[in-house]
C-alpha cells in the first residue's frame, strides 16, 4: 500500500514539474516573440528619418505632416506594453501613411530611386513586423490557454503565471483594415 501512495506522489510531482516546465517554456516564446516585435520595431523607426529627410526635399512646405510623423515616431519609440505600443504604433502607421501619401502630389518624388528605396525597405519592414506581430500572438494565445487550462488554471497564479496582452491594432484600425479596398477606374 505503501509504494502505491509512493508512487502516486511521484506521478503528480512528474506532472506539476512537467507542467511548470512547459509554462516557463511558452512564457520564455512568448518573451522572445514580444523581442522580435521591438527589434522589427526598430528598423522601422532607424528607416522613417531618412524617408522624412528624403521627403522634405521635394516637398518643403508640408512642415506639418513632417512634424506629425516626427511626434509619432517618438511616442512610438517611447511606448511600453503590447497595449501601449499598438496605439502608439497605429498612429504612426497613420502618419507615415500621408508621408508617402505626399509622393503623389510630387512626380519627381516618386522618381527618385533613394524614396523608392526606402519605400520598399519600409514595406519590406512592415511585413517582417506583420510576421513577427502574428507569431506574438499565437504564443501568447498558446500560454493564455495553457495557464487557463485544467489543472494548471489551479496552481498557474501562484506560480507567477499571468495572461499576457495581445499586441491588437485596436477596433478602428480593425474596421479599416476588415473593409473592401475601394476600386476607381
Amino acid at each position: 500500500m505503501g509504494w502505491i501512495v509512493f508512487g502516486l506522489i511521484a506521478a503528480i510531482a512528474i506532472y506539476l514539474i512537467m507542467t511548470y516546465n512547459g509554462l516557463v517554456s511558452m512564457r520564455q516564446r512568448t518573451n522572445q516573440a514580444f523581442a522580435d516585435i521591438d527589434v522589427q520595431l526598430k528598423q522601422r523607426h532607424d528607416l522613417i528619418p531618412n524617408l522624412v529627410e528624403t521627403v522634405k526635399g521635394y516637398a518643403t512646405h508640408e512642415r506639418e505632416t513632417f512634424d506629425a510623423v516626427i511626434k509619432a515616431r517618438n511616442d512610438a519609440q517611447s511606448a511600453h506594453g503590447p497595449q501601449a505600443q499598438a496605439q502608439a504604433e497605429q498612429q504612426l502607421s497613420g502618419a507615415v501613411g500621408r508621408l508617402l501619401a505626399l509622393a503623389e502630389a510630387y512626380p519627381d518624388l516618386k522618381a527618385s530611386a533613394n524614396f523608392q528605396q526606402l519605400q520598399g525597405e519600409l514595406s519590406n519592414v512592415e511585413d517582417k513586423l506583420a510576421a513577427a506581430r502574428r507569431f506574438f500572438n499565437n504564443a501568447v494565445g498558446e500560454f493564455n490557454a495553457a495557464i487557463q487550462a485544467f489543472p494548471a488554471v489551479f496552481f498557474a497564479p501562484q506560480m507567477g503565471f499571468s495572461p499576457r496582452e495581445f499586441f491588437d491594432v485596436g477596433e478602428q484600425a480593425r474596421t479599416q483594415l476588415e473593409a473592401p479596398p475601394s476600386v476607381k477606374f
